[in-house]
């Protein structure tokens, strides 16, 4: 299979910020505050009014945890259970493929058509996994038919009525009103589409794809794609924090938003992208900070293969959040202050749910104290 020469759609912006390394920002007495660290994080967790909630930081390797909730301590300990990710986990999606492309195994430009119907003809302008991580695609949000087909199960689980092959099939029938490449639409189906073609073309499962080329390499034993049950995972809620939701079953679309970790792993994972030449994956890592491309009102939103990203005093900040049906989540990290932010909770998203903004005010305090 040849792909495209030019891995990445557009052309890549020039930022003296991809490359790299330690903080290199002076860290004061203030930025290792622990105490007042601690009392803010305890802030957090109850401005964020759920069953469950985790907010941890690590600064420059040290990290602060807290924990709460308006539900009844569980029998495990809320920081050592596993949390649904949602569309975070399109962060350990997109740096799958820059590593699977830093191996020479994939070169990001290959059509999609061609590694899930081989054969097919892809036309003069094919979608390509490039595009589909970037959310290029022209692919809607979600099927035409998915809500038809979740109807029954909408408020409880509704990406399970909607398996593989018919996430394969909307895409192999999909006409794009746009040529791929030219705008951006944030696409839960794309990406799950990206899944399936990344397997097919390389003949490996997707959670083994995972397991082997990102989970062991960045000793993540308490990250997986599938529900274990009590006392491995956290039990999510509805928008009222009070009724029970089933644990989130991705169904066709595990790329897009299938990895459930603890905050500890889902640190370690953050970290790995605040120090890439001291680890593993260290080019792939380097990779996914790169700038992309840019879109908006004076193309003022910048992203890279997986992050959104803004800019601050003291250098840009990288971030993601996600939600299921009854979880939330917040992974962010800043490269110059040596900082990453986890945050989960418990309960869906509402209408004016603090969760998010706390989270992303914890992240951006980060690059305001001297």
């Amino acid at each position: 299979m040849t792909g495209r020469l030019t891995p990445w759609p557009g052309t890549v912006v020039d930022d003296p910020h991809a490359s790299g390394g330690r903080a290199t920002a002076a860290v004061t007495a203030t930025d290792l505050d622990g105490a007042a660290l601690g009392r803010r994080l305890e802030q957090a967790v109850e401005a964020a009014d759920a069953p469950d909630v985790v907010f941890a930081v690590s600064r420059c390797g040290r990290r602060t945890i807290r924990s709460g909730g308006t539900a009844p301590p569980p029998p495990v300990p809320r920081p050592e259970l596993r949390y649904e990710l949602g569309s975070a986990s399109k962060t350990f999606t997109g740096l799958l493929l820059a590593r699977l492309i830093q191996r020479g195994l994939l070169s990001g430009g290959e059509p999609a058509v061609a590694c899930l119907a081989p054969g097919r003809a892809t036309g003069p302008d094919p979608v390509t996994l490039a595009h589909l991580v970037t959310h290029t695609s022209g692919l809607p949000s979600l099927p035409r038919d998915f809500f038809v087909r979740s109807l029954p199960v909408r408020r409880t689980n509704p990406y399970a009525r909607y398996p593989a092959p018919c996430v394969i099939d909307a895409f192999l029938r999909h006409r794009p009103r746009h040529r791929p490449g030219t705008r951006w639409h944030y696409s839960n189906f794309g990406v799950a589409v990206l899944g399936h073609a990344i397997a097919a073309a390389t003949g490996t499962g997707w959670d083994e794809l995972l397991a082997s080329h990102l989970l062991r390499p960045l000793a993540l034993s308490e990250t997986g794609t599938r529900a274990q049950g009590p006392g491995v995972d956290a039990m999510g809620h509805s928008k009222d924090g009070r009724a029970p939701v089933p644990a989130f079953d991705a169904g066709g679309f595990p790329a897009a938003g299938a990895v459930r970790a603890t905050p500890h792993d889902a640190l370690t994972f953050l970290e790995a992208h605040l120090d890439p030449p001291g680890g593993p994956l260290a080019d792939a890592l380097l990779s996914v900070r790169t700038p992309v491309l840019r879109r908006g009102p004076g193309h003022r939103h910048v992203h890279t293969v997986t992050w959104f990203r803004h800019p601050t005093g003291r250098g840009p900040m990288y971030f993601h959040g996600g939600a299921t049906l009854g979880q939330q989540a917040f992974l962010g990290f800043l490269p110059d202050t040596g900082t990453a932010v986890v945050a989960l909770c418990t309960r869906r998203f509402r209408a004016a749910d603090p969760f998010v903004a706390t989270a992303y005010s914890l992240l951006a305090e980060g690059a305001e104290e001297e």
